[in-house]
């Protein structure tokens, strides 16, 4: 065995060693060229090839890769799982996100994690992470749910990309999305807004009316709701501060009406072992969960396909249609912009009709 190349060269005060051994087989003869490159503050990188020329070149090759700090990041990738990259996500970033988020997340991780958590990020390229699209199918979520795995996935590589140095690419980039719907519009006709918070009323759950008017008269998320504490509440201005949105901005909700007198009655007889208002039957740190009560009213109230969100729906439609404008009700919603509140517009098309109908009154008077 003889060192045929030293190959040493700079990189910020860092001293790159690019060693070629020459071994010769004492069985076979056959000769071959080993590459050893170090650097300082990194485990050592090897390859054997068959020509010099050849040995050469990948020296020459990962040199430049190093110095260009493209390197060690695929020697990373190749020693990290993907379960090692959400555990880390799950820890350092997760918990800054919205309450709402952190729950959705979670079971979204945990499922990636299940499939393909054993996989080296080296591994996990587009073709994989598309088989899991098809499977994600397979089990029955549409498109936007599929959509949603892949964004909080895509999210992570990002993340491990730009900041950790554990990926060179994020590979859920190139992976289609599934083209989802128009965005449902399922809202409360009057008779079923009766029939429903005369239900609510009737529950077994003393506080499911309340949540329910909340949810009808302010347009806020399920969490946001379901998770409320008093600090949140303003008596004095009569408005309910969200500070942890779903879009990680902090929101103001009026609070009036009939749901502020019910908030006001509710804090006659708050409980002194927390803060929520709406607490947990085991854990009171944790919010209640109103989907089982909420099921039975809505069968109660012979209401059909109708869900929690569209709660939301109704509070935007009945905006809608007395008059309020995109603008206002994407602010009421907290959307940062117009696109998601488009779905409302037929429903003030009546108010727009009048608007226009009184300008052309007095533009065009005595014409």
């Amino acid at each position: 065995m003889s060192l045929v190349v030293v190959d040493c060269s700079k990189q910020l005060g860092r001293v790159i060693m690019a060693n070629i051994l020459k071994r010769t087989s004492e069985y076979t003869g056959k000769v071959s060229y080993r590459v050893l490159i170090r650097l300082k503050g990194h485990p050592s990188e090897a390859a054997t090839f068959d020509r010099l020329t050849d040995a050469k070149r990948w020296a020459q090759q990962t040199e430049t890769a190093i110095r260009e700090g493209r390197h060690f990041t695929k020697s990373i990738a190749k020693r990290k799982t993907l379960k090692e990259l959400i555990e880390r996500y799950e820890r350092d970033v997760l918990p800054e996100k919205a309450e709402s988020t952190i729950i959705g997340q979670t079971l979204q991780y945990r499922w990636w994690k299940e499939q393909i958590g054993h996989c080296l990020l080296a591994d996990v390229t587009p073709a994989l992470i598309s088989d899991c699209k098809d499977k994600l199918k397979a089990e029955g979520r549409n498109a936007a749910g599929v959509n949603r795995y892949l964004a909080a996935l895509s999210h992570t590589f990002t993340i491990a990309t730009k900041e950790w140095e554990w990926a060179e690419d994020n590979p859920v980039k190139r992976v289609s999305k599934l083209k989802e719907p128009r965005g449902r519009v399922r809202f409360l006709s009057d008779s079923e807004r009766e029939q429903l918070l005369q239900a609510c009323k009737e529950s077994n759950n003393k506080d499911l009316y309340m949540v329910v008017v909340l949810a009808l008269s302010t347009g806020a998320r399920k969490m946001e709701i379901w998770g409320l504490t008093w600090n949140q509440v303003d008596f004095e201005r009569k408005v309910i501060t969200i500070h942890e949105s779903k879009n990680n901005e902090r929101r103001v909700l009026p609070l009036t009406g009939h749901a502020f007198g019910l908030m006001l009655d509710k804090s006659s007889i708050r409980r002194l072992d927390t803060d929520r208002i709406f607490p947990g039957s085991s854990n009171p740190e944790t919010p209640y969960d109103f989907r089982r009560p909420f099921t039975i009213a809505l069968k109660k109230a012979n209401i059909n396909d109708f869900r929690w969100h569209d709660l939301r729906h109704s509070a935007a439609s009945y905006l809608a249609m007395n008059g309020a404008t995109l603008a206002e009700i994407a602010e009421v919603l907290g959307h940062k912009t117009l696109s998601m509140v488009k779905r409302y517009s037929h429903l003030s098309e009546a108010h727009t009709h009048s608007v226009v109908e009184s300008m052309n009154r007095k533009m065009f008077k005595g014409a």
